[in-house]
This record gives structure tokens, C-alpha cells and sequence, in this order.
């Protein structure tokens, strides 16, 4: 079965948990397999009707997966209401992909988890890895039945950060990662480079976070990841981080953020890792909580 299959690529890359990675070979063998769902979660959401994987579902981050009107995700009848739109079924094995090193595929992947759903991966590469190696693209919707998904309460303790549970993790002295740009981590932009510098009142960094930009756990010519011993080179030489350390990840929304969750999580298999979500545009907003620059 597809969920059984491990891509060989990457499989020698010294992860703990390999399988939550399949390669574009994989997926290209996969297509006309209805235990797999491919879905597309793009930071540029007018890409997937440009052309996309066939067979592949999009689901854009902001109007699928946010609330309407709190700054939350949507609700559990919302959550598989979406599913049995999409035809994925709670057993389906879901494999997820997008632009820019996949950073919104892992943030639609972290919200899947947050519903309980456990059969997820991300293809390595992403969509420019798939477009690099001329693989088909199509922009016909895919033909959908409507699954029949449960109702799965949401969970946000195990994998999900408050601004609580920063300032705990402060008074504790436990680790953070600030995954922003360095310039956004100095208090020189409220945004990366090239962005719109809008969405808090201060710049800087929550104290003690560490500074490790997202895309450094990437490969910059392929956009797949680095092994696992240049992983641990970044996040445990570096930022003396441990495995059995209580990490918590930020950014400025908490797509970086999820992303570099993914990669402590699944790449290097540390079990206590919250993506904070509310990041810097509840941090640097919020009266009287500290920061550095």
C-alpha cells in the first residue's frame, strides 16, 4: 500500500522519521492511487489554477483554513466539511506540496494534525522540483466524490503555542526559535525583505529566542531538504538544542514557524515541539510583553 512505501531517495538521509517524506518519483507513481490525496497549499494562491499535479486538491491557507472572523482556524464541523468537499476520507494518506520550499504545505499539514489527521507527508521538492523535472502540470479541476470525514475535535495543546505558553517557556528557560529573517529578528523590518512592513507596532525578537531562518533546513538549488546531520549541525551545534528539549517555533503568522516544526519534529524527531502561531503579529502588538533587539 502507498502508506507502506518509503521514497529511496530519502530514505539514506539519516531522518528519524523518513517516512513522513516522499519524492517527486513517488508521487508521479502515485497519481491513479485512490488511497492518496495530493493537496497544493501555495503562498501565491492563484498558482494552483495556473496549473498543478494532476488529480491534486488545493487548499488555500487563508480562506480554507482560517476562521471567518477570530484570529483562529476553522472549527471541527468546518474542518471535515472541507474534508468530504475535498474527498479525503480519515484514512486517507494525505500528501501535501506547494510553492516557495513548501512553507505553506507544512503549515496546511500542522493544521491537519491539529484535527487528528496522521496520515500526512510532504513531497520533497515541492511544486518547483516537480516543474524542474518537467513533470505533467494541468489546470482541468479534478474530479472529486465527496467523502464521508468525520467530525475530529481539534487538539491545539500537543503541537500548538499561546502567548501563555511563550511567556511560560521564558520563565522556565526553555528554547525558542525565531525562524524570521535576521533583519526581522534585529528589529530592522516588521516583515522579510521585499514584503509590505506592516502587521505590529515594534520589531525585534522575543529574549532568548534563537535566530534560525526557515529556509536554511533547505537545500536552496532543489528546495528538498537537508540531510539530517546538516539539520543537527543548525539546530544542535549551533543552538544547542537537544532532542529531548520543549521547543517552541515563531515567525511573524506561523507559516515559517510550521515549517521549521516539521522539520524538528518529523526530520529530527524531537517530541516536544509547539509551533506559536499568534508569532509576531500578537508579540510585537501586545502591551508589556518584552523584547530584545
Amino acid at each position: 500500500m502507498a502508506n507502506d512505501s518509503m521514497s529511496p531517495s530519502i530514505a539514506n538521509r539519516g531522518y528519524a522519521h523518513p517516512e513522513s517524506l516522499v519524492d517527486t518519483a513517488w508521487v508521479a507513481e502515485h497519481l491513479q492511487d485512490a488511497s492518496v490525496c495530493l493537496v497544493e497549499s501555495d503562498e501565491d494562491v492563484l498558482l494552483y489554477d495556473m496549473g498543478h499535479i494532476p488529480g491534486a486538491v488545493k487548499v488555500d491557507w487563508h480562506a480554507d483554513l482560517q476562521h471567518p472572523l477570530q484570529r483562529d482556524y476553522l472549527d471541527a464541523e468546518s474542518f471535515a466539511e472541507l474534508m468530504r468537499a475535498k474527498g479525503i476520507r480519515r484514512d486517507t494518506l494525505v500528501v501535501f506540496y506547494g510553492d516557495k520550499n513548501n512553507w505553506w504545505a507544512t503549515y496546511a499539514l500542522w493544521v491537519f494534525r491539529l484535527f487528528g489527521h496522521q496520515n500526512v507527508k510532504i513531497m520533497d521538492g515541492g511544486r518547483k522540483k516537480w516543474e524542474d523535472e518537467g513533470r505533467p502540470m494541468t489546470a482541468d479541476a479534478p474530479d472529486i466524490a465527496r467523502s464521508d470525514y468525520p467530525v475530529a475535535d481539534r487538539d491545539d495543546e500537543a503541537i500548538r503555542a499561546f502567548r501563555e505558553d511563550v511567556l511560560e517557556q521564558l520563565e522556565a528557560k526553555k528554547p525558542l526559535v525565531d525562524v524570521r529573517s535576521p533583519e526581522e529578528y534585529s528589529g530592522e523590518k516588521l516583515h522579510m525583505p521585499d514584503y509590505p512592513q506592516e502587521g505590529a507596532m515594534r520589531g525585534g525578537h522575543i529574549p532568548t529566542a534563537k535566530n534560525v531562518p526557515w529556509a536554511r533546513a533547505v537545500n536552496p538549488d532543489t528546495g528538498e531538504f537537508r540531510g539530517a546531520d546538516e539539520l543537527r549541525a543548525i539546530y544542535e551545534q549551533e543552538c544547542g538544542f537537544g532532542k529531548d528539549d520543549e521547543v517552541i517555533a515563531y515567525c511573524r503568522i506561523g507559516e515559517r514557524s510550521s515549517h521549521t516544526w516539521f522539520v524538528l519534529s518529523y526530520l529530527l524527531g524531537y517530541p516536544n515541539v509547539r509551533n506559536y502561531d499568534g508569532s509576531w503579529t500578537e508579540w510585537g502588538n501586545a502591551v508589556r510583553l518584552p523584547i530584545e533587539k
